[in-house]
This record gives structure tokens, sequence and C-alpha cells, in this order.
């Protein structure tokens, strides 16, 4: 088990390697010259994106804050070299400290345990990322966008849907 935190972060985005069907995302954050990538499923890509949306809509309601909004045109938003995943993601939480106004970002490891092994004994890598609101709203509306850039239906993933006998 590792536990890393990037506070704050310099960058964090989410982006693709490979072609279309066989695309891998990633979520990835950099601070003082450590770049994290994670490898994360497109619904979790998703699900970052709307549940951050979401969340940064009612802090900005309930605690009135300044406007979040970035200029999608300044923000670099690909991934950067190296991309390498340093593990795959099974749970993503979100939260955020108002006394420093910054929105963090918890991943932890999906860990496959092999038969017989106690559960226990098994403790799954973290990474923490820590970022402006304004740079978590950036991330929410490029990772829709990547999650956009996909196949119309995510259904035709490489199968056969129909077919006759």
């Amino acid at each position: 088990m590792s536990e890393i935190e990037l506070d704050p972060v310099d960058f964090v985005t989410i982006g693709t390697v490979g072609p279309k069907g066989q695309r891998l995302f990633y979520l990835q954050a950099g601070a003082r010259g450590q770049i994290i990538s994670l490898i994360i499923e497109k619904e979790q890509a998703r699900a970052i994106a709307e549940t951050l949306s979401e969340m940064l809509d009612e802090l900005n309601r309930t605690l009135a804050l300044s406007n979040d909004m970035p200029d999608m045109a300044r923000m670099d938003m690909e991934l950067r070299d190296p991309v390498e995943g340093r593990f795959r993601v099974s749970r993503i939480g979100l939260g955020y400290n108002e006394e420093r106004d910054l929105v963090l970002l918890v991943a932890e490891e999906l860990v496959i345990l092999e038969e017989g092994q106690d559960p226990s004994l098994v403790s799954p890598s973290v990474v923490r990322l820590w970022g402006t609101r304004t740079q978590m709203r950036a991330l929410s509306l490029h990772a829709m966008d990547v999650v956009k850039q996909g196949r119309p239906n995510p259904a035709h993933n490489g199968r056969v849907l129909n077919y006759w006998i």
C-alpha cells in the first residue's frame, strides 16, 4: 500500500490513450514535477464529470462562492508524458475543504484478491488530489467531452449486436 497526496495539484485531467473501442481512460495529475496517472473506466470518467459538476454547483449555491467557471481555451487538459498507469481505480471520493477552498479527489486502487487471500491483510493504494474549484470545474467539463468522443452507443463494444439463426 502506498499513499500519495498532491496538495495542491498544478494540473488535473482525464484523457485517453488508444483507438476508439480500445481506449484506456486515465485520471492524471501533477505537482512540483511529479506526475501521477491512474487507469479509470469510461463510466468512472463520466461519474467524476457529473458528480464534480453537481458538487460545485451545490457549493456555489449554498456557500455563495465566487465564479469557478474556467476559461477552457487557456486550460491545458492534455495528458502529459509519461502516461504510465500506477494502478486501476476501484473507488473515487470527493470532498471540499471550505477553510482552504480546495476540492479533494480521492482514488483508491482496485485490489483483486487471490484465492484464499485474507482481505484484511490487503491495503489498497490511495491517491489524494487537492485542486481549486476552477481546476475541478475544468476537469468536469473536459471529462464529459472526452467521454462523448467515443462511440455513440458504448454497447457496440466490438460485440455482435444482432444475429439470426
